[in-house]
């Protein structure tokens, strides 16, 4: 395994709500690459892991560039949209002439995952009564969506971030060597647990016990979702030395508390807790055997998800012999486990990777 560090001394803008709402995306013209096209892809039935089924489950899309090029998926993070994917600090860097993941070569596939954006969700009309999906049903639509729906049957790279990490790495477990590589990023193979799964277990029980929730039926959103999410972002995300940059006094750090408390509420409850719940059983070590495509793992330094000095990932990539780790230093310009929704900072090292692959 190859282990290299990289950190680039540049400014940022913190990703607070924004890490799990829909970031704006770029026009095209400013991006440089071919004009975003939409689509749906529908399932007349779809069974989930647990044996619940759906009719006419809808899974959206966004494609850039030609279906003649070898296709990438690109996957989004918890309680984001393809869009997300799409913004200057991620699509901006990658998806441009002469980028890494140039559109004119490339065909990039950025679908919404179940539960979000315009694919079937909770707040379409079953509320709480919608099948309990987890990260495996969202890779299994993935799957069919490409093959079923695009006519896509192999994939030139799978990159995913956070959420789309661990998708990332169950897809190369799942579907071993339907991608020609992976690069899951802010993510672990291992199962959801620790910190990271008791912050996620917390979220979702702040507003299933708020009174205003209703068991889903409510009719205005509850007021627990506003001061959960704050809450959770503050903890799990933004990184320790930017924080301080950015609220090293009282004064700074009450007026950053009371902007994003005064912020409006764009998320439904139903939506959101069905998001941050369906990774409870995430767990992608049992394919990791599997995997045999090179693999580029990008996280943060001070992620504070996945935190690198528990020692895990490492211990996990010594067996795998095509893994290269690329863990991004802390400085006051990352964001924790926003850093890596900033392209810049791995845009070389992905781009090394990714002339280093074998020619098909």
């Amino acid at each position: 395994m190859n282990l290299f560090s990289y950190s680039r001394h540049v400014a940022g803008v913190l990703l607070s709500s924004a890490a799990i709402g829909l970031c704006a995306s770029s026009p095209a013209g400013a991006a440089g690459h071919p004009a975003p096209m939409e689509g749906d892809w529908v399932a007349p039935t779809f069974v989930f892991h647990n044996g619940q089924s759906l009719d006419n489950l809808r899974l959206h899309y966004v494609t850039i560039g030609s279906r003649d090029n070898p296709a990438v998926l690109v996957l989004h993070g918890t309680y984001q949209a393809a869009g997300a994917m799409l913004g200057k600090d991620f699509g901006g860097e990658l998806f441009g002439p002469g980028q890494p993941l140039d559109a004119s070569k490339y065909f990039i596939v950025i679908p919404d995952g179940i539960g979000v954006g315009k694919s079937t969700k909770p707040s379409d009309g079953l509320r709480a009564a919608f099948p309990q999906y987890n990260y495996a049903d969202m890779v299994l639509a993935q799957y069919r969506m490409l093959t079923e729906g695009l006519g896509i049957k192999h994939l030139r790279l799978i990159i995913g971030n956070s959420m789309g990490g661990m998708q990332t790495w169950l897809w190369g477990g799942t579907y071993p060597g339907f991608a020609d590589a992976l690069v899951p990023m802010a993510s672990q193979p291992t199962e959801m647990s620790s910190r990271n799964w008791m912050m996620r277990r917390m979220l979702v029980e702040s507003i299933k016990q708020d009174p205003a929730w209703n068991n889903g039926n409510y009719t205005v959103q509850p007021p627990s979702l506003r001061l959960a999410n704050n809450m959770f972002v503050i903890a799990t995300n933004g990184g320790t030395l930017a924080y301080q940059q950015i609220a090293g006094t009282h004064a700074q750090a009450d007026k950053l508390v009371d902007e994003r408390l005064a912020a409006p509420v764009t998320a439904d409850a139903n939506d959101f807790i069905y998001q941050w719940g369906s990774s409870a059983d995430y767990n992608a070590m049992p394919g990791l055997p599997k995997i045999k495509v090179p693999l580029l793992v990008i996280n943060s330094a001070d992620d504070e998800r996945n935190p690198p000095e528990t020692g895990l990932l490492q211990d996990i990539l010594k067996d795998m012999p095509n893994a290269q780790l690329l863990l991004i230093p802390a400085s006051a310009q990352t964001r924790g486990h926003g850093t890596t929704g900033m392209a810049r900072f791995y845009v070389q090292q992905l781009r090394d990777f990714i002339k280093g692959l074998p020619a098909r």
